[in-house]
Parts: C-alpha cells; structure tokens; sequence
C-alpha cells in the first residue's frame, strides 16, 4: 500500500468535498490568513505584498463584522476551537444560533471581548481574584462567569442566570473580528449540538453550511478544547466549572485554592442540575458510533480489556476503532487507528482529539474504544472530552 499516495487522496477528496460545500449555499467563507512578515530585514516588494495582503484581509474581516452587527451569525476560530458569533445584546440573532446548532435553550454562553473595556457594559463588578485571573490569563483560554448587569445581554445568553461567563480570546482574527462588529459575541462552539467541535472551517462547513451567514476561516485552531469555565471569589478561591485551555495548576499558581465543581462528576447524566455554565450538561463532543473509555492503574490491563473490547465489536460486525497513543496505538487491531500523541504531551492529544472523533464518522466507525489519560494539567480537559464524549461510559480494567 503506498501510504503518501492514499494520503493525498484523502487531502484532495477533502479538498473537493469543500469546494462543493462552499458552491451553492447560502453560507459566505471568507478566507483569512494572519500575516507574519515583519519589517525589520524584509525586502521592499515582499513588505509591500505584506501590506496589501493585510488590507484585503481587513476589507474581509469589516464585511464579517458589518454582518455580526446587522444580526447575523458568523462562525470564527479563536485559539481553542471555532466559535459560533453573534450580537450578545440581540435576542433575534442568539435564538439563530441556538437553532443553528440545535442547541438546549437551558445551556448559557459565553460572551467574547476584544478589550477589557468592554466588561463595564456587561457586569456590575469584577473582584480583585477575577481580575488577577484576567492579568494573568486574558486573552486567553480563560472565561469567567461574572455577575451580570440587568439588560447588558439578551437573557438568551445567560440561559436565565444572573451571571454572565465571559472570555478574551488569544486569536489575531477572533479580537480583529469582535472589534469589527463592534459588539460583543455571544459564541459557543461551531458546530451541530452534541457532535465534535470544530479546529477546523471545514468542520464548520460540514455541520452548518447553509445554516449560518458565513465563516471566517483562520486556519487551524490552536490549543483544540475548549476554554477553561470557573468562578472566582473575592478570597481567592476559584472554582472549576469546565476544565479547559488553562489548567487546574496554572490556575493555582494564581488563586489561594482551586477545586473543581462537584456537578463536573455527574455532568452529562440525565440527574445533573442546570447547567451553570457551557459543558456542564449533555452529552457533548460525541461521535456518531457507540463509545466507551477504558482507564486503569496498569497500563498492560488496560491494553488487554481494549484489545478484548475491539475483537469482540469486531466478531458483532461492527466498523471498529481506537483512540490511543503513541506508545500504545500499535498494539491494537482496529478498522481506523488515530493516536492522540505521546501520552506524556496531553497537549498533542487535546489538538488531535476533536478532528479524530469527526474521522470515525467520516470512516464510518459504529464501536469507538478510547484510553483513558493521566488528568493532571491538560489532561483533565481531554478526560473530561473523552468522557462526555462516550457519555460516561466507562470500563475499567482492573
């Protein structure tokens, strides 16, 4: 089998498969690309490409905008996955976004910024544990829920709460964006409810062409999960809502404690409370087949019950396949094998986890087997993915 050949196949089927996607829907894409080029040491004629290229994009990125704030929704990346953007203040254009992801309405979302100047508008007051969070982790993979100022946003968004979860994203294109539409975003994940989120516009493409105004198309998102959702109070204290981008000991090296919320265990079944914040609730992140996680304290058990697991979904007549690593995924006959990485960088697994679960769907996967991961640092977000995911499906093996 030559292995590059069948590779650029699959990059030209991809390829094909989203030109049609952009043909014939209603749905814009406007392409954007950051530019890297510094002055310093670069040539005249390449400096000016530079420029002109940076002033098409603006024209893009003020089209997009102008779009957001007329109403519509327009999904775009920002540094953990591919949002879904619209006027946080306007009750027309969220409820298009709930419906575009047929999404629960009981679920809140978070409101993005560009500028910290922004939160005067949206919440009463800000606590000096929430502000040394935002020193240290804005623009970042950090959202707050903070209490919000009555009228500052569509109830929509706060999903009835008297909180608001707010973030700053680390993204050139997400800041230009939201400072083009002038307004705040409301955007959670760019994606159909319950499926795998989005790293990439093509991803978008799939779940919502034809549902949504446009998409701006930056690239490849950065970290792959989702942001991290907590709390703060005003003595130091931060809970974990969602883990996410920022970990549990980054966190601590700001807060006088960090502990995460007790509903995160019970978070997709069908007794867990409202939600407080986005994730906390519903099977999320799911691929299409059937799927559990095994996890162990020995990692030759663990191998073995996975092993037992595919041979047996194979014996069924089922379209199998493995969620591993590195050091592990050679050990296991499956129909698609997609390894998350070292096991010891949960940082290659949290890029790489969204995009292998939409491959079984593309490959037609019906029975999934995942390992489980260590849940210290990123680690506690490709867990808590993994999880809702399988909706808490789990095997252990010993």
């Amino acid at each position: 089998m030559n292995i590059n050949k069948d590779r650029d196949m699959d990059n030209k089927e991809r390829l094909l498969a989203r030109e049609e996607l952009e043909r014939g829907i209603d749905t814009l894409v406007w392409h954007i690309r950051s530019v890297t080029e510094q002055e310093t040491g670069v040539a005249a004629s390449r400096l000016t490409q530079s420029l002109e290229k940076a002033a098409v994009l603006r024209v893009k990125l003020e089209e997009a905008g102008q779009t957001l704030a007329h109403g519509g929704i327009v999904a775009f990346p920002t540094e953990t996955v591919y949002g879904l953007g619209a006027d946080a203040r306007n009750t027309q254009a969220v409820e298009n976004v709930f419906a575009a992801k047929g999404r629960p309405s009981d679920n809140p979302l978070i409101v993005h910024i560009s500028d910290r100047s922004q939160l005067e508008a949206l919440v009463t007051g800000v606590n000096e544990t929430e502000r040394a969070l935002m020193d240290a982790f804005w623009p970042g993979p950090l959202t707050l829920v903070l209490p919000v100022k009555e009228g500052a946003v569509s109830p929509r968004v706060t999903a009835g709460l008297d909180t608001v979860a707010v973030r700053m994203p680390d993204h050139p294109v997400a800041l230009a964006l939201i400072s083009a539409a002038g307004c705040p975003l409301a955007a959670p994940s760019a994606n159909r409810s319950g499926r795998p989120s989005p790293t990439l516009a093509e991803h978008v493409l799939v779940d919502l062409a034809g549902r949504i105004d446009g998409v701006v198309d930056g690239g490849p998102a950065g970290v792959g999960v989702e942001s991290t959702v907590v709390q703060a109070g005003p003595d130091g204290a931060v809970t974990v809502l969602r883990p996410g981008g920022v970990t549990e000991e980054q966190l601590a090296a700001v807060a006088a404690s960090v502990r995460r919320d007790p509903a995160l265990a019970q978070a997709g079944s069908l007794e867990s409370p409202a939600p407080r914040s986005p994730g906390m609730k519903y099977t999320h992140y799911a691929p299409k087949g059937a799927m559990c996680v095994v996890q162990g304290r020995d990692a030759d058990a663990v191998a073995s019950r996975m092993a037992a697991e595919l041979e047996a979904a194979a014996r069924r007549g089922e379209v199998t396949g493995v969620l591993s690593y590195d050091e592990h995924i050679g050990r296991f006959r499956a129909g698609v094998a997609i390894s998350l990485g070292s096991a010891a960088a949960p940082e290659e697994a949290a890029r790489r986890l969204y995009a292998g679960l939409r491959r079984f769907d593309d490959e037609g996967v019906t029975f999934i087997v995942a390992e489980a991961c260590p849940e210290q640092g990123l680690g506690a977000a490709v867990m808590n993915r993994l999880l809702k995911a399988a909706g808490h499906h789990v095997i252990h093996a010993d």
